[in-house]
C-alpha cells in the first residue's frame, strides 16, 4: 500500500486519493465539454432537442387545459342562467294572484 506520510491515517489517505481522482475527472470533463457541444448531434444538442420536445408537449397540454377550462366555464355560465331563469319563473308564479273562483277551493 502507498503511504504518503507516516502520520496520515488510512482515511486521510483515501480522502486524498479521492480528491486526486475527482480533480482528474474534472480536468477530463473540462477537456471533453467543448467537443460534446461542437459535434453535430453531440450531448448538448441531444439535451437541447429533448428539452425543446418536452416544452412543445407542455405547451400543447397547456392549450388543451385552457380550452377545457373555457368550455367548463361556459357550461357553468349556462347552468347558472338556467337555474336563475327557473327560480325567476317559480317566483313569478308564486306572486301571481289566484283567481277569485279558485281562492274558495283553497
Amino acid at each position: 500500500m502507498n503511504r504518503e506520510s507516516a502520520g496520515d491515517s488510512a482515511l486521510d489517505q483515501a480522502a486524498k486519493r479521492l480528491d486526486r481522482a475527482v480533480a482528474q475527472l474534472e480536468q477530463r470533463m473540462a477537456a471533453r465539454a467543448p467537443q460534446a457541444g461542437e459535434e453535430p448531434g453531440g450531448l448538448f444538442d441531444q439535451d437541447r432537442a429533448k428539452l425543446a420536445d418536452e416544452l412543445d408537449k407542455a405547451r400543447a397540454r397547456e392549450r388543451a387545459l385552457e380550452e377545457a377550462g373555457a368550455e367548463a366555464s361556459a357550461a357553468l355560465g349556462r347552468a347558472i342562467a338556467e337555474i336563475q331563469a327557473a327560480l325567476a319563473d317559480h317566483d313569478a308564479a308564486a306572486e301571481e294572484p289566484v283567481p277569485a273562483d279558485q281562492s274558495e277551493e283553497v
